[in-house]
């Protein structure tokens, strides 16, 4: 059986990601997961809360809760927990954040999400008006600056995908009355599930990050 290493930002195991992913790569895959927050309790983790001006990341705790913490500060985390897997013989690691993080060095193949999504997106879009969804608003900014390149326009909302699903349904709402061509879920936390409904509110095509990437990682193995 190929292995494959799936390291979060959150807390392992993700059972809100890890099955829907299982799908995607078949049943001959086994998942050995990581997460930079492992072993961590709610109160060490506060200390890696985002301050003003730093890049926010949400993700989870084992049991579900969600967390905000700070790209500069959780990266070291990742790195030790992508060497950890690298002791192991696990020679590819999925990256499971969509975040933009500075370069791994590595001697495994490490999936950067965020790179696979915005080619994929800026090959479809870029004549078109783009609606990203990112988890929260902190992030709406650097959202839009990141993906202008992708589309002629990009109109961005937030709706976390660890809280209740009004609020993804709502940022459904405003992206269809921009008329968007095209809407990108932008954190690996959506679910099918999520996708469809906005799919539904919007009436059309839906990327959604985690099976996109799990696509290109199949093709891998």
């Amino acid at each position: 059986m190929k292995k494959m290493g799936i390291v979060t930002i959150g807390q392992a195991p993700r059972t809100d990601l890890v099955p829907e992913i299982k799908t995607i790569l078949g049943e001959n895959i086994e998942i050995i997961e990581k997460g930079a927050l492992d072993g961590l309790t709610l109160k060490e983790v506060e200390a890696l809360y985002p301050a003003k001006d730093d890049e926010v990341l949400v993700t989870r705790m084992a049991d579900g809760t969600e967390v905000k913490v700070a790209e500069r500060l959780v990266f070291p985390l990742l790195k030790k927990q992508i060497h950890n897997l690298e002791q192991e013989g696990i020679k590819v690691i999925f990256l499971a954040c969509t975040g933009e993080f500075p370069q791994f060095e590595s001697e495994s193949l490490v999936i950067r999400p965020q790179r696979v999504l915005h080619h994929v997106v800026s090959s479809i879009a870029k004549d078109l008006t783009l609606g990203v969804i990112v988890p929260d608003e902190r992030q709406i900014n650097s959202a839009k600056e990141r993906w202008a390149s992708a589309a002629a326009k990009v109109v961005v909302e937030s709706g976390s995908p660890y809280g209740k699903i009004e609020k993804i349904e709502n940022a459904a709402r405003n992206l269809a009355s921009s008329f968007v061509d095209i809407v990108v879920m932008d954190c690996m936390g959506y679910t099918l599930s999520m996708k469809n409904i906005v799919m539904s509110i919007v009436d059309k095509p839906v990327i959604l990050a985690r099976s996109i990437v799990a696509k290109v990682v199949s093709e891998l193995l």
